[in-house]
């Protein structure tokens, strides 16, 4: 297999496993030759269930039933029942005789799993070193959408209603109302024959009640209107035309193939991909964009609507289960024509894809850091490969992976040098806080705005322009300590400082979740009224803002203050709208909004990010700063950005400065392919946590000794965690560094080979770290 950090999919066997073997049957796959003849009794299929289990189970075929591979079946496990799916047979499988097996008992009315989803989700399950039914229960995530949703209670005429044997009744205005709509169409909800005769419903019960309309069953109508791909867009500049003509032709061709759509910020990307899903529309396919934060993205889809004429299917994790339930079928049954949706859409059975677009690729978000660990732009490259159809990564700062890809010529690229119309890209300073300083304000002690920032953000203020300081920090303080002994106040479960939140009243552990109240004496020295809080958040910047600019209308947008995509979409007009002067903000600001009237922005802290051990510490400090800062002058108005850092040598900070994102990627990957770092070779980490320490550090001795020693392979480790302990559980890591050749999980499974840990000791694997925590 190719470079997997190099976010490339399989060319000659998707089916790969660790060992190099292939694990999916060539054969046709959606027919029912499973294999019969290789050691399974006659009549039996294998059934993958979405339990943390890697090989299928075999049951019988009923007579009276047709089955064929992918077909979504329950059977008996034990003394219950369970949701799984035919799969295709392993070669060599065990043989079991019939009279042991069990019959499938039901198969659900839905179109089977593709052989192309099949082959994906064992793809997911070798890389990422994970059971196959822990990944088919990602796309078995909702079980209740297997049953068709209940029909509806109608109304029509009774069928003498209109003949001379009807009996007769006495008519009024809203009962002749009601007849005249029940002629004019098709049997309706109760609610809808109310609104369409305004009757009300004991109008619609009487006639019931009389003979003359009856009740009958009615089907649920579609969940999702289906998209107009002819409805004209806005129009397009040269640049954006070239580019969406070319994405048009990849998606016409119907195979697959990968495009960076590279642009800088405000330069129309997204109406370009939309082109690209007009035409998979016009071609009768489906199509799924990937958004790092598809709860924030209210802008987006109002501009989905403005383009499309109706809104997308939406899947992500606030959705109610009501609305999963509808999403899932429709996906499957191709009612729901695009899906937009966060990483876990990638599951969906979408049967007739014929695009995938990944928005800001390089977001780390499309990395889950839990249960199966998967990034899902890797992993939509791979779908994509494997069903043959176009995907489109678009970002205005891609990733290094992306832009090795693209230089190696595996993946094709388009560009927009400019912003869309008169928009200019805004102008970056440095301000060196080592010469600025921020002094201290009258009733508030330490200050966090140099005065050139304070400057600017007055001078923008009163040209009536909007303003956003921008720090990655929630709360008030970072940090809160007793000034008389020097007590932390720590998380009790993790090695983590718990972070004051002034506005809620309480101090919260950003990893957890642990809450707990500020208490009033130390409990290290029983000091009373001495707890100093330490460093910014964005409270105690909002606080410091309301005394120096007290005539603005302040807004904090962070992750804790925008509760759900409503809320967040209300707080993202009210800017729009100019109820707010001075936006202050974490980095979910940078998640592509538009906000014409804001046209200074101000880091506080630009230095946040660059260190701590993180191989992509650069790389991602330069993308979210590069992020930020697009948000500035994105309409007429000319923007500007400063910067607050003491390191304005660094070169993320001249890069910035200077504009050269190629320049900086260029270095950056001389001193990856220096140090053999991805995308130049390979990672896996293996972390271990376990409640008690003795038995986590006798498993990591286990695994030291077995640890693998060849050319081209590094162990470096155990080692405590930087987050030593997490929710309760002690944490050591090994990081496995090999050669760009050498597969990680091959290594990683003869290693582990024959070792038996501890039983309260966790092992999880992550191939391709993004966390190093």
């Amino acid at each position: 297999m190719p470079d997997e950090h190099a976010s490339t999919p399989p060319k000659a066997n998707p089916g790969a496993s660790i060992d190099g073997k292939s694990h999916v049957n060539k054969g046709s796959a959606d027919s029912l030759a499973l294999d019969m003849d290789s050691g399974a009794a006659a009549g039996a299929v294998p059934v993958l269930l979405p339990l943390p289990l890697n090989q299928s189970y075999d049951y019988l075929v009923p007579p009276d039933l047709a089955l064929s591979a992918g077909a979504v079946v329950r059977v008996p496990l034990g003394g219950r029942e369970a949701i799984g799916v035919v799969w295709d047979r392993e070669p060599g499988a065990r043989k079991v005789a019939a009279s042991k097996l069990k019959p499938v008992l039901v198969r659900f009315d839905v179109p089977p799993f593709g052989a192309d989803q099949r082959r994906f989700i064992d793809w997911v399950a070798n890389y990422t070193m994970a059971s196959r039914g822990a990944v088919l229960r990602m796309a078995l995530s909702v079980p209740a959408a297997l049953e068709p949703p209940r029909p509806q209670t109608g109304y029509r005429l009774a069928e003498k209603s209109d003949s001379e044997q009807a009996p007769p009744i006495r008519m009024t205005d809203a009962r002749e109302r009601v007849l005249a709509a029940l002629r004019a169409g098709s049997p309706r909800t109760l609610s809808e024959l109310s609104r369409a005769a305004k009757a009300s419903a004991s109008v619609v019960k009487g006639l019931c009640a009389a003979g003359v309309v009856e009740e009958t069953e009615i089907g649920q109508p579609p969940p999702f209107a289906r998209p107009d791909h002819a409805r004209p867009g806005p129009k397009l500049s040269t640049e954006q035309a070239a580019a969406a003509a070319e994405l048009r032709v990849r998606v016409a061709a119907g195979a697959y193939s990968c495009t960076l759509l590279d642009g800088v910020t405000g330069s129309g990307k997204t109406e370009v991909y939309f082109e690209a899903i007009a035409q998979a529309l016009a071609q009768g396919r489906q199509a799924l964009v990937l958004l790092p934060e598809i709860a924030l993205s209210a802008q987006w889809l109002d501009r989905f609507a403005a383009r499309f004429g109706v809104a997308p299917a939406l899947w992500h994790s606030d959705l109610t289960q009501a609305q999963r339930r509808a999403t899932w079928r429709a996906a499957a049954l191709g009612q729901a024509r695009v899906v937009v949706g966060a990483r876990s859409a990638l599951f969906l059975p979408l049967r007739e894809l014929g695009v995938i677009v990944v928005d800001e690729e390089h977001d780390p978000a499309f990395k889950q850091e839990d249960g199966v660990i998967y990034h899902a732009r890797d992993s939509a490259l791979v779908r994509a490969h494997l069903t043959g159809i176009p995907i489109v990564l678009a970002s205005a700062t891609p990733s290094l992976e992306t832009a090795v890809n693209v230089e190696s010529g595996r993946y094709a690229k388009v560009y927009l040098p400019e912003r869309h119309g008169t928009a200019a890209m805004p102008l970056i300073e440095l301000v060196d806080l080592r010469q600025d300083r921020p002094v201290k304000l009258p009733g508030l002690g330490q200050s966090w705005l140099s005065e050139r920032l304070r400057v600017a953000v007055r001078e923008t203020l009163e040209a009536g322009e909007q303003a956003m300081l921008f720090l990655n920090r929630r709360g008030y303080a970072p940090l809160t300590l007793c000034r008389a002994c020097g007590h932390r106040l720590e998380c009790p479960n993790c090695t983590a400082w718990l972070v004051e939140h002034r506005l809620a009243g309480k101090l919260q552990c950003h990893h957890c979740g642990h809450t707990a109240a500020l208490p009033e004496r130390c409990p290290s020295c029983d000091a009373e009224g001495t707890w100093a809080a330490c460093g910014p958040g964005v409270e105690s910047l909002a606080e410091e803002v309301s005394l120096l600019f007290p005539e603005a209308r302040t807004a904090v947008m962070a992750s804790d203050t925008l509760i759900g995509p409503n809320a967040a979409a209300e707080f993202v007009r009210a800017i729009q709208d100019r109820q707010v002067d001075l936006l202050i903000g974490t980095q979910i600001v940078a998640k592509g909004h538009h906000f014409p009237h804001l046209t200074l922005v101000g880091v506080v802290d630009a230095d946040l990010g660059l260190y701590g051990g993180d191989l992509r510490a650069s790389e991602r400090t330069f993308q979210l700063l590069q992020q930020v800062a697009g948000r500035a002058g994105r309409a007429e108005r000319s923007g500007r950005v400063l910067l607050q850092t003491a390191e304005p040598e660094h070169p993320v900070m001249q890069a910035l400065a200077a504009g050269a994102r190629d320049r900086f990627l260029e270095v950056e990957a001389e001193a990856r392919a220096r140090h053999g770092l991805p995308p130049f070779g390979r990672m896996a980490a293996l972390i271990l946590s376990c409640p008690d320490p003795e038995p986590l550090d006798r498993a990591c001795r286990m695994l030291a000794q077995a640890a693998p020693h060849a050319e081209g392979v590094v162990v470096l480790g155990p080692a405590p965690a930087p987050m030593a302990i997490l929710r309760g559980r002690h944490r050591r890591r090994f990081l496995l560094k090999t050669r760009r050749d050498i597969p990680p999980q091959g290594v990683v499974k003869l290693w582990l080979q024959g070792l038996k840990l501890p039983t309260k000791v966790r092992l999880q694997i992550d191939i391709n770290p993004y966390s190093f925590l």
